[in-house]
């Protein structure tokens, strides 16, 4: 009998941990960093409420100063809604640190188009929007172009990944990025068709033992108050927070 209560005990406290795991409780606590760019701060907050966070805000030109290893330790992941142009080689040294040691991170947005002096970037968020003119397979590109209220169609391309499982094609408004670098070597989540932007909008990638996400979507509220989009920032959370 006592074996009997016992492994019912310890049935009700994996349930319990399975609800609370998802159930909309604070899982991951993360860093989030901004600067370098314009952003609706009052609507962000409101989408930052609605995921399964803690958060403490940094902003540049003060963030880079929270990437030192004895600051970044407390936190499960980094998000990125930043675009520096400049990044001191002490703060590079320390990103690098960051992710080496396993550190998670999502790439947001405009974040994508963050440090063109920087080439160690492309491979940490797996590609780069271009502000200068590029060079690929020997041919210079034009610089990357961005058109905003573009409609997006957009299409699961892993239904598989914790990110993406279960989750259909879904249409929104958003920025478009286009004529951008995307390094082959990274995971699709996410396509599109749509005109001026890349084949992506959405895909994973490894850098040191870190696992990173970058979402290209994420331009205003059309986007922020989308039920597809904030599930998919949560799940891109907590997966590169493991």
């Amino acid at each position: 009998m006592k074996t009997s209560k016992k492994i019912l005990s310890l049935c009700i406290l994996a349930v319990a941990m399975l609800f609370s795991s998802c159930g909309g409780k604070k899982t991951a606590h993360v860093l989030f960093i901004t600067g370098g760019h314009d952003y609706d701060k009052e609507q962000f907050d409101v989408l930052l409420s609605k995921l399964p966070i803690t958060y403490d805000h940094a902003e540049h030109p003060n963030a880079h100063k929270m990437l030192k290893s004895d600051i970044i330790s407390k936190y499960d992941a980094v998000l990125l809604y930043d675009m520096p142009k400049e990044i001191s080689d002490e703060a590079r040294a320390d990103f690098i640190a960051m992710l080496e040691k396993g550190k998670g991170l999502v790439v947001l947005h405009h974040a994508f188009c963050s440090y063109d002096i920087w080439p160690e970037y492309v491979k940490i968020a797996g590609g780069r929007y271009h502000h200068f003119p590029w060079e690929k397979d020997g041919v210079m590109q034009k610089p990357s172009t961005y058109k905003h209220d573009t409609q997006f169609h957009i299409k699961v391309a892993d239904p598989n990944h914790p990110i993406t499982k279960g989750i259909s094609d879904f249409s929104l408004v958003d920025e478009a990025y286009g004529n951008t670098e995307l390094l082959s070597s990274v995971h699709p989540l996410l396509s599109t068709n749509t005109e001026n932007n890349g084949p992506l909008v959405g895909w994973t990638n490894n850098y040191g033992k870190a696992r990173v996400v970058t979402l290209t979507l994420g331009h205003d509220r059309n986007t922020w108050e989308n039920p597809t989009f904030i599930e998919l920032l949560s799940r891109s959370i907590l997966w590169v927070a493991k």
